[in-house]
């Protein structure tokens, strides 16, 4: 993975945006300069994801359950329902989901001591042993697809993103 070119001036988006130009003149390609770019990006994201969980015999959506539980502190534990809206998916899915990793030893279910009828799903040491090493690899992965950046750079694309995302982030209903 080599993020920076600095002997490159041109990229594909720059030849997808000016053969657009040429042949149809009359649209205004500009949005494809930013969210071509943006989609590329997110490619590169998903591989080096992918690549990350591999390493560590994790799915993305494994990753994406145990990160939630070792994201929420000490003892590690939620309920089915907060991990429900944490990772955006249906009741059904997340049942199926605990039950894999609760198989595999990386979650464990209890009773809820606050309601008779409720579990929580804890972080196992094997689990919580497999997303901490994930999550690093990941963050130094990550690092490295951001490395033609300088920190100020870094910190001006996040705002940017983040006035694009802000107004999706506050319509999304959490329906897959």
């Amino acid at each position: 993975m080599t993020p920076h070119h600095p002997d490159r001036t041109e990229d594909e988006v720059d030849r997808l945006v000016a053969a657009w130009r040429q042949e149809r003149p009359d649209l205004d390609v500009e949005p494809l300069q930013v969210l071509s770019r943006v989609s590329r990006l997110a490619r590169h994201l998903d591989r080096a994801r992918r690549a990350s969980f591999a390493g560590h015999d994790l799915e993305i959506w494994e990753f994406d359950v145990l990160t939630a539980l070792r994201r929420a502190g000490e003892p590690y534990e939620m309920s089915p329902g907060a991990l429900l809206r944490a990772t955006l998916v249906t009741s059904g899915t997340m049942t199926n989901r605990i039950d894999r990793l609760a198989a595999a030893g990386l979650v464990t279910r209890r009773p809820d001591p606050e309601d008779r009828r409720g579990v929580l799903v804890s972080l196992t040491d094997a689990g919580r042993t497999r997303v901490d090493g994930a999550f690093a690899d990941l963050l130094r992965r990550e690092h490295e697809l951001l490395a033609g950046l300088g920190q100020h750079e870094q910190q001006t694309l996040a705002g940017l993103l983040r006035t694009l995302l802000i107004p999706f982030d506050a319509t999304d209903t959490g329906a897959p």
